[in-house]
């Protein structure tokens, strides 16, 4: 057998091998999601907060308990997330927000949401009108496709 095709066999195996591996991986983190998932469903609660702030902040800086940060993995230590400090009755509380939940709360003002422990999960509904937000900026193929789109606008005008 040439060394060519040797090679190629050992390639195709390995990657194999591989890919067999990230297989059961991936079902066994899929696994282990749908039962945290089912878990903060179960945990939820729906609560009327003043939202008084909202950023993006290392874990760390965000102002969470020790024991928040210590169980988190070390590679997500590092990452931004969306940080809500809210009033929830008398007590001003630091909770982490789902980032479709972030988009839409409002600042300064009154909303119910659904709360799993720390964590807002989705927005319920909010005193006075929900601020949409803001549109996201086009890239660089967007602008083209939009300027594109309106040169063959008016070419199709013109010719009529």
């Amino acid at each position: 057998m040439p060394l060519w095709l040797t090679i190629i066999l050992i390639i195709l195996a390995v990657v194999l091998a591989v890919l067999v591996i990230l297989y059961f991986v991936g079902s066994k983190l899929q696994k282990r999601q749908a039962e945290q998932q089912a878990l903060m469903e179960s945990m939820a609660q729906t609560v009327s907060m003043l939202v008084i702030d909202k950023k993006r902040l290392r874990l760390k800086d965000a102002g969470f308990p020790k024991m928040v940060y210590e169980q988190t993995p070390k590679y997500l230590r590092r990452a931004k997330v969306a940080v809500v400090k809210a009033k929830i009755g008398p007590k001003i509380m630091t909770l982490m927000c789902d980032e479709r939940a972030f988009a839409v709360l409002p600042i300064k003002q009154e909303a119910k949401v659904v709360v799993s422990g720390i964590y807002i999960t989705a927005v319920k509904s909010v005193r006075g009108s929900i601020v949409a937000p803001p549109p996201k900026k086009k890239g660089l193929f967007g602008r083209l496709k939009k300027d594109k789109k309106a040169k063959d606008d008016k070419a199709a005008k013109k010719s009529r």
